[in-house]
């Protein structure tokens, strides 16, 4: 009996989940944050709040560019790029 109550509960957390619309991928950021990128780091970013300016170090990403969620495209091609302190791609140096 516990085990179909347990895949019943299962069952109908997913159906919520689902009919809401929440996502099961984990946010770069919470709610009421954006994430920006570190200067001169490939790897390096913070959250900030909503409506306030990077902290020193820190850049914008470039609207539409954004990462919202762990692995999303963005997130993806942000992982090897390297932002100089106006927010420019900076070249990789020659071999």
């Amino acid at each position: 009996m516990p085990q179909r109550l347990l895949a019943v509960l299962l069952t109908a957390v997913l159906l919520t989940l689902t009919v809401t619309g929440c996502s099961l991928k984990e946010r770069i950021c919470r709610s009421g944050e954006h994430p920006v990128k570190a200067v001169g780091n490939a790897t390096g970013r913070t959250c900030v709040r909503d409506g306030t300016d990077p902290p020193s170090g820190y850049v914008p990403y470039p609207a539409g560019k954004v990462p919202v969620h762990v692995d999303d495209e963005w997130d993806r091609y942000w992982s090897d790029k390297v932002l100089d302190e106006r927010g420019l791609l900076v070249s990789p140096s020659p071999a």
